[in-house]
């Protein structure tokens, strides 16, 4: 289950400019077999590490499978990947008090200034009684165009 919200109600550097959080550095490319919220297939690099990523039908409810790849496989497939190729700094904050982490996206042109909170909940009724930070700003969860698959066709917001 993954709660998104548009990071924007406090100040955007939200302090990680001090090192704090896991940082991955993550570009993403989109390959066929989608649709808004259909099902998706994007590679993935996170620092030294390839995926291709299997992502069901769905907005807030997905099923998701991450298969490894070689770094010459990932080098490969990013070749023929569809549109713009996504790439962004991941950031992973610990929610106080709680099991949860904000994985927070902030992207690197054409979307620079855009920052893309997202949550993973073990229940849909988790998901559901979630109280975002103020600072998540909109709730976009059931919205598919702030997904990576409409990003990568250079659709502007």
């Amino acid at each position: 289950m993954d709660g998104h919200g548009l990071a924007g109600g406090a100040d955007p550097d939200l302090g990680l400019s001090d090192g704090s959080g896991l940082r991955q550095r993550a570009p993403h490319g989109a390959h066929p077999a989608r649709g808004p919220a259909g099902p998706v297939a994007p590679i993935r690099r996170s620092d030294d590490e390839y995926y291709l990523t299997y992502k069901s039908k769905g907005l807030m409810v997905r099923e998701e499978y991450n298969l490894p790849l070689t770094k010459e496989s990932y080098l490969h497939l990013r070749e023929k990947a569809d549109g713009v190729l996504i790439s962004k700094t991941r950031y992973l904050l610990p929610l106080t008090g709680t099991d949860l982490t904000i994985e927070l996206d902030v992207f690197d042109a054409p979307y620079e200034g855009l920052y893309l909170a997202e949550v993973e909940f073990p229940d849909e009724a988790s998901a559901n009684a979630f109280v975002p930070p103020v600072w998540f700003g909109k709730d976009v969860t059931y919205s598919s165009d702030y997904h990576n698959s409409t990003l990568s066709k250079g659709k502007k917001l």
